[in-house]
């Protein structure tokens, strides 16, 4: 074994019996017996006189097989690589006017664990799968009757099927996976005139204090107002909106086409989840530069019996749009899990145990107005 410093031809390589190395070290014996550890930064190259017996120079896996008949036999092996992932990306398009959007859909495969696989047979489950150490990446992907109009794409691209509690897609085509790759194959056909529904939400309060039981009367607790005003998309994944596909979760990038030049300009993206069929998309692309809000306390105070509370909140949306804009405002009542809304100004949705929702219309370039009263009991 000869080993070359890092220095460059300036410094002596040392000849020698490797004896040792890990990570950080080597640990050769040099010719006249002393022994050395060279940290492995200060070599350049480790040059060996033969390959040792057993010694693998690239990744390897060994089977030892007992069979009762000495000669060839056929085996089928199955084994679990890490570093093997994928995920799902969703292009979508919005109409002029944000009505529907085009929808597209891919499968970007990552392939980092160290070997090439040319000529693969492709399967994908996709779903909530259990794993003892989480993947750093991992999607999924459903729908059985995908290509079931495309006999041509039902022979090359993916086909859907149940599988347990997951859904499975099998690529019909073989394809070449190269280490330290990204490979990027069509989910299914894109689906055009998707119809959506573009929605203000108004989330005026910065705490979230979850859904414990405890009772909180600091007057100040939850009152720092947030300006902003989120824009969603939604959309139903039902065979009558031309989708219906079970849709696994992934990475979704919104567009829209300028019509001075043609060319689609980034307008925002978010994550789906699993989404079966006949169930709503949501999607939160950023917030509204032209409509904001206010929140603010008007009035609190705790009763004499120690047992009870109200608190007033008055909130304010203006919007500086050329057009009336319809604003759903989310309050979350933390105080105490018993409640009621003794006053309000407009009408108002329960959501959950400690959500309600206020529709709203905004006139154009004006504002308006809603306050609340309510009573927390313990």
């Amino acid at each position: 074994m000869t080993v070359l410093p890092a220095g460059g031809p300036a410094l002596p390589a040392i000849t020698g019996k490797l004896l040792s190395f890990d990570p950080a070290n080597i640990v050769p014996a040099e010719e006249d017996g002393s022994v050395e550890v060279l940290p492995r930064g200060d070599i350049s190259s480790l040059q060996l006189a033969k390959l040792p017996g057993g010694l693998l120079t690239k990744p390897t896996l060994v089977w030892k097989v007992m069979a009762d008949q000495a000669g060839e036999h056929r085996a089928q092996v199955s084994y679990q690589t890490d570093n093997l992932t994928w995920r799902a990306d969703y292009s979508a398009v919005i109409a002029a006017d944000e009505r529907a959007v085009d929808l597209s859909a891919w499968v970007s495969i990552v392939n980092e664990s160290g070997a090439s696989y040319p000529d693969a047979k492709l399967k994908l489950v996709a779903g909530d799968v259990q794993r003892v150490k989480k993947p750093e990446m991992r999607q999924e992907v459903s729908d059985s009757s995908l290509f079931a109009n495309d006999k041509e794409k039902k022979a090359t691209g993916f086909v859907e099927k149940s599988f347990f509690e997951y859904h499975l897609y099998t690529l019909g085509r073989t394809t070449s996976l190269p280490d330290r790759s990204t490979k990027q194959v069509e989910l299914f056909t894109p689906r055009t005139d998707v119809p959506v529904t573009k929605t203000y939400v108004y989330y005026g309060s910065l705490i979230d204090l979850g859904d414990g039981d405890n009772i909180y009367q600091d007057p100040s607790l939850g009152t720092q107002s947030n300006k902003k005003v989120d824009v969603y998309l939604t959309l139903k994944n039902s065979e009558a909106n031309h989708l219906g596909i079970p849709l696994p979760a992934g990475r979704l990038r919104a567009y829209k086409i300028d019509p001075a030049d043609g060319h689609k300009e980034f307008i925002g993206e978010d994550v789906i989840r699993h989404t079966p069929k006949d169930e709503e998309v949501l999607i939160r692309l950023g917030s509204a530069f032209d409509i904001v809000g206010e929140r603010r306390q008007t009035a609190f105070h705790v009763d004499d019996n120690g047992h009870s509370m109200t608190e007033t909140f008055e909130i304010t949306l203006r919007n500086h749009k050329p057009q009336a804009v319809k604003v759903l405002v989310k309050e979350n009542l933390f105080r105490a899990v018993n409640w009621e809304i003794t006053e309000c100004g407009e009408k108002w949705e329960k959501q959950d145990h400690r959500t309600i929702h206020i529709p709203l219309e905004v006139p154009a370039d004006g504002e308006k107005k809603l306050s609340y009263t309510v009573k927390y009991t313990w």
